[in-house]
């Protein structure tokens, strides 16, 4: 079966899906092992090249051949296979949660079915990536969504055309919404957006709460600005937004997030580059051109800010350390020679052991409810940014 990596269209899928189906009837009527291949998402098969911006897949292939071992995994892959092509062939849209429950009930239906039921969402969630690595699809072209919600999105300029399943068009000014956020849904390929005055940048902010608390003291009213809640780990809604901003608008993009090991890695990186794990996804789903605008180490002496000492001993953050030596040593992103800086950061809070919050800022001067506000305007200003 060959396919256009990354590119497949949903036109293409049912008979991409019928090809492998019809090789995997053949070979068990001649009584040969069928084997299903699938492009390997994970870190040892990505591949970064700063000119493209984002992790990419390398040749690695995985290969399943039926045998008592993998038996369960290749029938639940065909029988929810059948249920993401109904879906296709009728326009009916699910989420991976819906599809759990929709493929629970099929199961329990029919006594015959009984040795491939999902025993959590999470194995049903594995079924559905592995089709879309063997056929080397995104998820919302198989109509499966994971619930995702673009970022609490606010600004004074910015104005998004929606297309609309019927061909309509919805036209939502974001001036015009008082106090409440755009929050894109599910695909923002579907969105056009437009400036109805100059913007200067988008300020993406790791803390949805503090990028809330940022507007409400009226940062979008003295700035022409984006602000932008992500809402921690970036989701592919968040990370597909974003990049629609960077592609449309031509504007500067910078990350206000937590100096940590995990905001480095987990959130920041996956923001920049996408994921190991959605390797086949990341042009559409990452924006290569965000700058990590703090919190920087240097700004910890600078502005006086409470930083604290990072437990070892502490599960999460002996984790989160372990993963950022694997990363100096092993992620293409960051043993990459352009992103020297962003790995010097990593270095310091190894050696240093130390991590500091961006609430960090609201304590430089607590009467002056702007300050991390006046901050962050000047860091951008001075280009004070990695």
């Amino acid at each position: 079966m060959t396919s256009m990596r990354g590119k497949v269209l949903q036109s293409d899928i049912p008979a991409l899906s019928q090809e492998l189906c019809e090789r995997l009837l053949r070979d068990l009527e001649r009584a040969k092992r069928p084997v299903i291949e699938a492009t390997k998402c994970s870190l040892d098969n990505s591949i970064y090249n700063h000119k493209v911006g984002f992790l990419t897949p390398g040749d690695k292939r995985i290969r399943t051949e039926l045998n008592v071992a993998s038996v369960k995994k290749m029938s639940r892959a065909i029988f929810m296979l059948e249920i993401l092509l109904r879906n296709i062939e009728t326009g009916a849209v699910n989420t991976k949660r819906e599809l759990y429950y929709i493929s629970k009930g099929e199961v329990k239906h029919n006594k015959y079915l009984k040795p491939i039921d999902f025993g959590d969402q999470d194995e049903s969630d594995g079924i559905i990536d592995f089709i879309c690595e063997i056929i080397e699809c995104y998820r919302e072209e198989l109509n499966c969504y994971a619930n995702d919600r673009g970022g609490q999105t606010y600004s004074q300029q910015l104005i998004v055309e929606e297309t609309l399943s019927d061909g309509g068009r919805a036209v939502i000014d974001l001036s015009q919404l008082g106090t409440s956020p755009f929050q894109p849904k599910n695909r923002p390929q579907n969105l056009i957006l437009r400036a109805k005055t100059k913007i200067d940048y988008c300020l993406i902010v790791e803390s949805e709460g503090t990028a809330n608390t940022l507007v409400a003291n009226g940062f979008t009213k003295r700035n022409n600005a984006i602000v932008v809640g992500a809402q921690g780990v970036p989701s592919n809604a968040v990370r597909g937004w974003l990049k629609r901003i960077q592609d449309q608008l031509k504007v500067p993009l910078y990350f206000f997030g937590d100096l940590d090991a995990y905001t480095m890695q987990n959130i920041f990186r996956t923001l920049k580059a996408g994921s190991a794990a959605s390797l086949i996804r990341n042009s559409d789903y990452s924006a290569p051109e965000v700058r990590f605008l703090g919190v920087l180490p240097e700004d910890i002496a600078k502005f006086d800010l409470d930083d604290y000492p990072v437990q070892e001993n502490d599960a999460q953050e002996g984790r989160a350390l372990k993963k950022a030596r694997d990363a100096l040593d092993n992620d293409p992103f960051f043993r990459d020679k352009r992103n020297k800086g962003l790995a010097d950061i990593l270095h310091w809070l190894l050696e240093n052991k130390r991590r500091c919050e961006q609430q960090a800022f609201f304590t430089v001067d607590p009467r002056d409810p702007t300050m991390p506000e006046k901050i962050i305007v000047e860091k951008i200003r001075r280009g004070n940014y990695v």
